[in-house]
């Protein structure tokens, strides 16, 4: 099995739009009046949720002109809301089939068909053409991604000239032995955390310019009070929220993240660049 193989295992679900359908029942709504902000506590996943995303995007300068390519876009929460927020089309991309095949039939639901497309293949080798869009975003996506260089080329290989990338991940600032599990991986064998300056400088190999960096350790504060408060009230969690989509130990997950985040072994860190040539 290929690490690739492990990755898309590790968050694939079989039964997670079932899971999601009656999440949506138990908060008393329908498919047909469901809103972005309902869905937002299951397809937001990462640190800050919507709300880091909403930074994110301002940061990045994503217009309504824009065709924006979203790696690693899980079940798309971020492509609908830069659709919905800039009135830009989105393309997201996912390695895990049930995300794409959930986020698909979520933007149905939401009536996206027509501003966001989600598609199932590999952020290292994608089928787009040279030079197709003016902005790329990742969010929470390469810790997975053990070739930083080789992601980043395939990122200015799509990017138009001039055009932007955005990276929002968690980024090592210490040395030092992750506990497991964590949200993004269960063992170290899919784990492939860096730290800023491998991302600058796997950026600045493939032709890019790091035009800013942002450590966001502060503004996932309260982020963390909530996520924790959601998986551990003792009536049960929420109808929707990240438990589930990272499964039974989520609590864990969370747990040992958050935990490494306020010890400095591990902060959520954006960086923007620019593609020159």
């Amino acid at each position: 099995m290929t690490s690739f193989d492990e990755v898309a295992d590790h968050y694939g679900d079989d039964s997670l739009l079932d899971t999601i359908s009656n999440g949506v029942t138990r908060m008393g709504k329908t498919t047909g009046d469901l809103t972005i902000e309902d869905l937002a506590p299951v397809d937001e996943f990462h640190i800050g949720g919507a709300a880091a995303t909403r930074a994110f995007l301002e940061n990045l300068g994503v217009e309504a002109r824009d065709h924006v390519l979203d790696v690693g876009c899980g079940l798309g929460g971020a492509s609908r809301f830069a659709a919905a927020t800039y009135g830009c089309h989105v393309t997201g991309i996912d390695l895990t089939r049930e995300y794409v095949e959930t986020g698909i039939e979520l933007c149905r639901w939401l009536g996206f068909e027509d501003r966001v497309r989600l598609v199932h293949g590999n952020a290292m080798a994608t089928d787009f053409a040279n030079a197709t869009f003016d902005k790329v975003f990742l969010l929470h996506v390469g810790m997975n991604i053990p070739d930083k260089v080789a992601l980043a080329e395939e990122a200015w290989r799509v990017l138009r000239p001039g055009g932007v990338l955005g990276v929002y991940d968690v980024m090592r600032m210490a040395g030092g032995d992750l506990t497991f599990p964590v949200p993004w991986s269960t063992t170290p064998t899919t784990s492939f955390v860096a730290t800023p300056g491998e991302y600058r400088s796997s950026l600045e190999e493939a032709g890019f310019m790091v035009v800013e960096e942002r450590d966001r350790s502060a503004a996932a504060a309260q982020f963390f009070a909530d996520l924790q408060g959601s998986t551990s009230q003792t009536e049960g969690p929420p109808p929707l929220g990240l438990h589930v989509v990272m499964g039974a130990d989520a609590p864990d997950k969370v747990r040992n993240m958050i935990g490494h985040v306020l010890d400095g072994t591990l902060a959520p860190v954006e960086m923007i660049a620019q593609k020159l040539g």
